[in-house]
């Protein structure tokens, strides 16, 4: 008797997916190309289109993608009209890097190296001490956060060169273990409201001739992730980051150069079964997995011993149309979490045996697991550019 053949649809070619632009227009090179403009040792100047300043404010608005801020010049008319200065007057964007996550974009922004260097390389990860998925945005469980991310910011480095360096934010991350691994070096000012944090930033750039200032806005995230970009909420969010932007730049000191930046753009994903596939409900995608990571677009998949090659396999198969999925050593040796030659083998196990990232607007969902971020409108963390391209907007005093 013949058996007709199963056909499955040929899988992404992992050479397809868009890599950031690590070593020359990623976060990861923001940072240490202000400071080398600053004379910071060690520090090189990669963003090469981007001119030195004695005074730099890095503003990083978060979920503030390249392609949701030229989709809307009616809410926010200032960024709008800021386009063009992007990356040094180019008007280009920067990359976020791989995974597009706030915990790994900032640790990106504040050590100037690449996920794999870092080691924030997820949303959610295992910690290879424990066995346990670590959530390395809300740091549980705890780990020893100097074990986990050992290298110093570039605030500490500037900070340790003479340079004023200084962080604006929300009290409530003052003593985040987050705050403390990428973002700790100088000092930290809690201001409750964006209009203070706006006024006190400028303040902080002005407090001495060479000043490194960072601040933070995370409201247009919170919006998106609950009711969607496409939202009445998440607009309104947009042109209040719009009067806050300007608000700062209209404050700058002499010799001052202000960056608008983010940690990833997002998308919103429609609430049926083609573009939100439940792990939880699905045998195929289960079968040989003892711990799922990351989150809905960007997935770290660990198998149990013994079953890696059967899982790649199997998510391939299933997914392999809508998702670049590789393997470990695919990943690393891909550039995914940057080059290769700066992967940093603490790093290496809490990379999923399986790494899928999105191609289509799609989500891997957990919905026993993980019911809050299942739930989410907006979500991001692939390579596709509405999740990795983020603007560099500038003005100067």
């Amino acid at each position: 008797m013949a058996y007709a053949t199963w056909d499955h649809p040929e899988p992404l070619a992992l050479g397809s997916a868009p890599l950031p632009e690590y070593g020359s227009g990623s976060l990861a090179d923001l940072l240490p190309t202000l400071a080398a403009g600053m004379a910071v040792p060690g520090m090189t100047a990669s963003i090469t289109e981007l001119t030195a300043a004695d005074r730099n404010c890095v503003f990083l608005v978060d979920g503030l993608g390249w392609e949701q801020l030229r989709a809307h010049p009616d809410e926010a008319p200032f960024l709008a009209s800021l386009l063009s200065s992007s990356r040094g007057g180019t008007g280009r964007p920067i990359t976020a890097g791989y995974p597009a996550t706030t915990a790994t974009s900032l640790a990106s922004v504040g050590t100037g190296l690449p996920p794999g260097a870092h080691g924030l390389p997820g949303y959610t990860v295992r910690n290879p001490a424990t066995g346990e998925l670590m959530n390395q945005l809300r740091w549980q469980p705890w780990t020893d956060p100097a074990a986990w991310q050992p290298y110093p910011t570039v605030f500490q480095l500037a900070a340790d060169a003479g340079v004023h360096s200084a962080q604006v934010s929300s009290p409530t991350f003052e003593r985040t273990p987050l705050t403390k691994v990428a973002l700790s070096g100088g000092t930290f000012h809690g201001r409750l409201t964006g209009e203070e944090r706006m006024d006190f930033a400028a303040e902080q750039l002005a407090a001495a001739d060479r000043s490194l200032v960072y601040t933070y806005y995370a409201e247009l995230d919170g919006a998106g992730h609950r009711y969607g970009v496409d939202s009445d909420t998440w607009r309104g969010q947009l042109m209040h980051v719009d009067r806050l932007v300007q608000r700062l730049a209209e404050q700058l000191p002499a010799r001052s150069a202000l960056y608008v930046t983010a940690d990833h753009g997002m998308l919103d994903v429609p609430f049926d079964e083609q573009h939100r596939i439940d792990f939880d409900e699905d045998w195929e995608l289960r079968a040989g997995v003892a711990l799922l990571g990351g989150e809905g677009r960007a997935r770290h998949v660990y198998a149990v011993p013994g079953a890696q090659d059967d899982v790649l396999t199997c998510w391939r198969e299933v997914l392999g149309e809508q998702f670049w999925v590789a393997s470990r050593d695919e990943a690393i040796a891909a550039g995914w979490f940057g080059p290769p030659d700066r992967f940093d083998e603490r790093v290496y196990e809490r990379i999923g045996d399986v790494v899928a990232a999105a191609h289509d607007d799609v989500l891997i969902i957990a919905s026993e697991r993980e019911p809050k971020e299942s739930a989410m409108v907006g979500n991001h963390g692939s390579m596709t550019p509405v999740e990795q391209l983020v603007p560099l907007l500038e003005v100067r005093s």
